[in-house]
């Protein structure tokens, strides 16, 4: 983005202020900037201190008859849509207000009489990260009934997982409970959730417009699942050379973990430590063969579609000629155990069906891109982003399983279609002095590579406490070199590592953060941020206990001051979470 002349606004804005506001609008595209400049003109005509709007405001009455835009975001679609409705609802003369959950107290909604939520849910089933004391609110005994309230749920989520749209359903429930009122059907979206999203939206513009009898001004512009940050979507994505590949798990390793690094000079693409970097990789072509051979399809039907991973639509459509696969799908815990571990080449196998038929291959999803945390500072490694990938290959049921893009791209591919995708959810302190704890297992350690390399290229004097597990120190210490000499140069104040099969009884990271309990709390109460990454299924909680378990010792608080307590360092983004 070109600089803004400084003397032009130095009788009104500091360049400090300046400087603050161009880094925030850096990575905004050409239609969030237009966006933005009527936000701040109508900032400019409000009577509240520019400070104050769109962060913890309650409604006022004047306001309680808007169209209220609520989102809950962690990969920022939910953003992308609750911010292009806003904007298209605004064109279309509905007088709307956008609110992000994370920065809303939980009691705005109390003075609302129309309101939408925009949705997404995160790991098993939560809300995403820092939207939590929001919905804690509203599910307690203490939230008021809403009887004034009409409303609409965008919920979405990954079919792929047993709890798709948990959070949209739950709390489209509990709004109905408190005696809120429903405008439409739940609308419950996968990956692929544009069309069905832009259906919803001009459904509430409609209904909108019609309430306030406005005419329409212009049709709404579709909503899309580009991140907004780009010069490029996924109907053109760029193709980045992959310039390494380098295996750093050691002889021995249960494991196949690649670094990898990939060229994006020329791309248009920007990143920042803590972002993640997708893949539209290629499907393993011997798992083609084999599904071609189980079903008598011709390979070219798989190409294009999920076969590394089950969806509940897919299960539906095959479970209404196999009663007990529907036995399955009824018992959530089945559910969750026969979507972590199978692939469409054990469906086909485990619960024939004739997929000459049409709705079989219709069930199918598109294949998806997929998530890799950038393992490099844009600073440090101009025009290339680094990834840590494990290689998904192995035996089970009989026969073999692959992964789609950690084999795409630890295989033979020169080049990668690739997107950056922002994750606001997951940052560095912007002082560079303030402390950071590190804490992460396997693959979850790569945006740490990231943070750190940071630190060093900006000289950065803040302490950096890495706490990595893995499975065994001979052969899974990942970036071992690295750390060790970040340690020796004193950029890493702490190294404190845990591998769970060096000895009898397992070692896994809460038990390290435990170990060192005074020591974490101490750094917590001088300002340092905490971070996680990896595993959401047992390592993201074991180490939410452990915090909880520290705080409340070495701080001597109750269970209920120790949540606050930990809350609170979520509230104020001190506590931040990179989970899968």
């Amino acid at each position: 983005m070109a600089s803004v002349p400084q003397d032009l606004f130095a009788a009104t804005v500091s360049a400090a202020d300046l400087t603050a506001l161009q880094q925030t609008v850096a990575h905004f595209d050409r239609e969030q900037l237009i966006w933005s400049s009527g936000f701040l003109a109508g900032m400019a005509g409000s009577t509240a201190p520019c400070a104050a709007v769109g962060r913890l405001q309650p409604i006022t009455a004047t306001a309680a008859e808007n169209w209220h835009i609520f989102y809950a975001t962690e990969t920022g679609h939910s953003r992308k849509i609750a911010e292009q409705l806003a904007a298209n609802a605004r064109a279309a003369g509905v007088a709307t207000d956008l609110h992000d959950l994370k920065n809303t107290r939980p009691k705005t909604l109390k003075g609302a009489t129309r309101a939408v939520f925009v949705l997404a849910t995160h790991g098993i089933g939560e809300a995403p990260e820092g939207s939590e004391a929001f919905f804690e609110f509203w599910m307690s005994d203490k939230a008021p009934q809403l009887p004034q309230l009409n409303y609409s749920v965008l919920a979405l989520g990954d079919s792929s997982y047993a709890d798709f749209c948990a959070q949209g359903r739950v709390f489209d429930d509990r709004l109905q409970t408190l005696g809120a009122r429903p405008l439409f059907d739940r609308v419950e979206c996968d990956l692929d959730f544009e069309t069905a999203a832009t259906g919803w939206a001009e459904q509430i513009i409609a209904r909108a417009r019609d309430e306030s009898g406005t005419a329409e001004v212009r049709r709404p512009a579709l909503l899309r699942a580009v991140p907004s940050a780009q010069t490029t979507g996924w109907q053109e994505p760029f193709a980045a050379e992959i310039l390494a590949r380098q295996r750093i798990t050691g002889r021995g390793s249960s494991k196949n973990v690649q670094h990898i690094e990939l060229d994006l000079e020329g791309s248009g693409l920007v990143y920042q430590p803590g972002d993640s970097l997708a893949v539209q990789a290629a499907n393993p072509l011997p798992l083609i063969d084999a599904l071609a051979d189980a079903t008598g399809i011709d390979g070219a039907e798989f190409s294009t579609k999920e076969i590394t991973a089950l969806s509940r639509p897919l299960l539906d459509a095959v479970a209404q000629e196999h009663a007990p696969l529907r036995a399955v799908l009824d018992d959530r815990a089945q559910f969750a155990d026969y979507l972590a571990t199978r692939q469409l080449i054990d469906l086909v196998h485990e619960y024939p069906v004739d997929w000459q038929q049409p709705q079989f291959l219709a069930a199918l999803r598109k294949l998806a891109p997929r998530s890799y945390s950038i393992a490099s500072s844009p600073d440090a490694n101009p025009d290339e982003a680094h990834l840590t990938v494990a290689v998904v290959d192995y035996e089970a049921h009989g026969r073999r399983h692959w992964g789609a893009a950690s084999n795409f791209l630890a295989g033979a591919a020169t080049h990668a279609p690739v997107l950056v995708e922002a994750n606001e959810n997951f940052r560095l302190p912007p002082d560079g002095d303030t402390p950071i704890i590190m804490v992460g297992a396997g693959t979850g350690v790569a945006p740490y590579r990231a943070f750190v390399e940071h630190r060093r290229e900006h000289g950065h004097h803040g302490d950096n406490w890495l706490v990595f597990g893995d499975r065994n120190l001979s052969s899974d210490f990942l970036y071992q070199l690295e750390w060790l000499r970040y340690r020796k140069e004193g950029l890493l104040t702490n190294l404190d590592v845990a591998f769970s099969r060096d000895q009898g009884e397992k070692m896994y990271v809460q038990h390290r953060l435990l170990e060192k309990s005074a020591q974490i709390f101490a750094w917590l109460q001088r300002g340092a941020h905490f971070y996680v990454c990896g595993d959401a299924n047992h390592m993201a909680g074991d180490v939410h206990e452990a915090l909880l378990a520290i705080v409340r010792q070495e701080g001597k608080l109750s269970d209920d001051n120790a949540a606050a307590y930990v809350r609170d360092l979520k509230q104020v983004r001190r506590y931040q979470r990179d989970v899968y």
